[in-house]
């Protein structure tokens, strides 16, 4: 797929979900104590659902990526969960491991935010959006590929929407490599010091503590996945 191409097509997948999840809630509730741990896989639409819940409340995560045939994450999903279903909301704040992306939702609202779960997160329609944006790209996101496994989890800042971001999330997915997801939408509270950190606000941006980089530009951050990662 070329570069352009990508662009242009997670452009759409973004426009077919209609831009939702680029801002934060002005109801957002307390903060996690424990960092969240998510199972999940980019091209999932349940799990879209999910990553757009956690953008909108502002909460970071543990991204382990479950693609289909994936050897890290998915045998250690049904080792202590007891099944190989997604996505899969590790809540140890709360005690919780949690299936369905709707039970999921709500439990997210519920623990932090207001309780009223956003509009576009529920109903046939979003599952119907959410499984177009997967379709307009084609599978990306979708299948494991070998990889060698970093010894820390990486680091990246954007949001889900983001279609610039999304193109690095997919390489992630596919090369089983565990990040934190940085939830940044637009009224984060958490931009101020993130410009502070980087010098400007522009996502996505990639930190890898194995190798001491840091990065912005999608094209960019996806080559230095595959050279350093892929085989």
């Amino acid at each position: 797929m070329s570069r352009a191409w990508g662009v242009f097509t997670s452009n759409l997948a973004s426009l077919a979900r209609l831009g939702h999840s680029f801002k934060v809630r002005r109801d957002i509730g307390p903060r996690p104590t424990t960092l969240l741990e998510l199972y999940e896989f980019e091209a999932c639409p349940f799990c879209r659902k999910v990553r757009e819940a956690l953008s909108v409340l502002d909460l970071d995560v543990l991204i382990k990526p479950c693609p289909k045939n994936g050897t890290r994450f998915r045998p250690e999903a049904v080792e202590r969960h007891g099944k190989a279903m997604f996505p899969l909301l590790i809540d140890a704040d709360a005690g919780v491991a949690m299936y369905e992306s709707d039970a999921i939702i709500e439990h997210l609202h519920t623990r932090y935010g207001s309780g009223r779960i956003s509009a576009h997160l529920t109903g046939p329609q979003t599952l119907a959006l959410s499984s177009l944006a997967s379709i307009v790209r084609s599978g990306k996101g979708q299948n494991a590929r070998p990889s060698r496994q970093p010894e820390h989890p990486l680091e990246l800042w954007g949001y889900d929407v983001s279609p610039y971001s999304r193109l690095p999330r997919e390489v992630l997915c596919e090369l089983e490599l565990p990040y934190i997801q940085h939830n940044i939408a637009r009224g984060s509270a958490a931009r101020p010091a993130f410009k502070e950190m980087t010098g400007k606000l522009q996502f996505p941006y990639l930190l890898d503590p194995n190798t001491g980089t840091g990065m912005f530009e999608s094209d960019a951050i996806c080559a230095y996945l595959e050279k350093t990662y892929a085989l």
